[in-house]
């Protein structure tokens, strides 16, 4: 006979083996597609018990800038931003104090990022630190389709093909001039679309001596500016070979120089940083981003106008000539440095880089135009439109002996409007100098 011990035992066996098997049938029901609120509940259950994510070891990247940030803009575009949304990163700026890119690489110092002029990719790439980011970009499903891409294409032209640093920052050209001189001397402030003769005709009526004061035309920064328009390559990069007389564009760029420089009183003397926004003796300045220079400048009487076109190039400035942020080869941080590239390239902190630092975005968004210079305070009321109403040139495919080659054309750029030598010279001798620079550095 059995105990009432027994008896419950069985009763509890029994209870169990029910409950298994109603389990087992209610879950073949669930896969044989029952209704949709077990399935409502299953995919919560499946929410509910996502796997917990491993956490986040912290970091400290370091990063050079060969293109420089402030430290207001270091702050503002990069190390508030990466640690808003990436807590775990921290970034860093390596010492530049006699502590070059080359002496970085060479003695194996921490580096996860870089900024750079795109233009010297070819010639940072001798020193083997930098390498095409598309793995990251397809990592990271980084949407490349966000960016101008003519942008892309001049960073291509110097990456093998590939993209050696992301564009953050499209450098633009304008018209500067001092309003108070064009009053002094009654003449009208100069418009959009004009043209370099144009601008230069204007120019001859505003370089005068008043008062024992010296006061200039125009000032063209350099060859450089004047060359970029041109989409100017000064060396062959399959060749390696001086390209200076293959065409008559850095003859154009020379005679121009000259004919600003001999109006008499205009020539050109060296850095216009203090002349233009302190000395205030120059009429008209043609050149790049300048307006964080007149954040200093009160009382400077200031406006700009659309950057002068040659006459069979018109509406066009510069060329691409852009920043980049390049993740290193070395870094061992990779995925951690590329989340900072897309911080910065976010559209909100893009937005901050166009309203308060002054940069140009290289990303498509019509609003990064619409809004550029918008929190500064010294651009309120300025003729900021006229920047984007050029278009910048195409970038030429630079060679690793760029940087060499420019030094020698400014050499003679500067014999020239000294009165040494005349525009053919000048060039006959920059052509052969390059070549001579470049078969050394090849050993030849």
């Amino acid at each position: 006979m059995e105990t009432n011990d027994e008896k419950g035992l069985k009763n509890m066996k029994k209870a169990v083996t029910y409950s298994v098997l109603s389990a087992f049938l209610l879950l073949a029901g669930c896969g044989g597609g029952n209704t949709g609120e077990t399935k409502g509940k299953e995919g919560e259950a499946a929410k509910e018990t996502k796997p917990v994510e491993k956490a986040t070891e912290p970091v400290t990247l370091y990063m050079y800038d060969v293109q420089v940030f402030t430290d207001d803009d270091f702050k503002r575009l990069i190390t508030d931003p990466v640690k808003k949304k990436y807590p775990h990163i921290t970034v860093e700026r390596l010492n530049k104090q006699n502590n070059a890119i080359d002496n970085v690489i060479a003695t194996k110092q921490q580096l996860d990022l870089v900024t750079l002029w795109h233009g010297g990719m070819p010639a940072q790439n001798l020193l083997d630190y930098l390498e095409d980011m598309t793995p990251l970009i397809q990592t990271h499903k980084f949407d490349l389709n966000r960016f101008d891409p003519k942008a892309l294409d001049a960073v291509r032209k110097v990456s093998n093909g590939g993209l050696f640093g992301i564009p953050y920052n499209v450098n633009f050209n304008a018209l500067y001039y001092n309003k108070d001189i064009f009053d002094k001397f009654g003449v009208a402030y100069p418009k959009d679309g004009m043209t370099w003769d144009e601008t230069i005709e204007l120019a001859k009526k505003l370089t005068r001596n008043e008062g024992g004061v010296q006061y200039k035309g125009l000032d063209p920064d350099g060859h450089v500016r004047m060359m970029f328009p041109l989409s100017l390559n000064l060396v062959d990069p399959k060749t390696s070979t001086a390209n200076i007389n293959a065409n008559d564009l850095l003859k154009r760029v020379f005679e121009m120089g000259k004919a600003i420089n001999d109006i008499p009183g205009n020539a050109q003397q060296g850095s216009f940083l203090n002349v233009f926004p302190k000395d205030r003796t120059i009429a008209m300045l043609a050149t790049s981003n300048f307006t964080s220079f007149f954040r200093d400048a009160l009382g400077l009487n200031w406006d700009m106008a659309q950057y002068p076109s040659y006459k069979d190039r018109p509406n066009v400035y510069g060329m691409y000539d852009l920043h980049v942020m390049a993740v290193p080869k070395t870094s061992k941080h990779k995925d951690d440095a590329f989340k900072v590239v897309e911080v910065l390239m976010s559209d909100d902190v893009q937005m901050e880089s166009v309203k308060v630092t002054g940069r140009v975005s290289p990303l498509k968004d019509q609003k990064l135009k619409d809004n550029f210079g918008a929190d500064q305070a010294g651009l309120k009321g300025k003729n900021i439109q006229a920047i984007f109403k050029s278009k910048p040139a195409d970038a030429p495919e630079f060679s690793r002996f760029y940087t060499d080659a420019n030094a020698v054309v400014l050499a003679e750029y500067k014999e020239l409007l000294a009165g040494k030598k005349d525009v053919n010279s000048a060039l006959r001798d920059a052509e052969e100098k390059i070549n001579q620079a470049i078969k050394a550095k090849l050993g030849k």
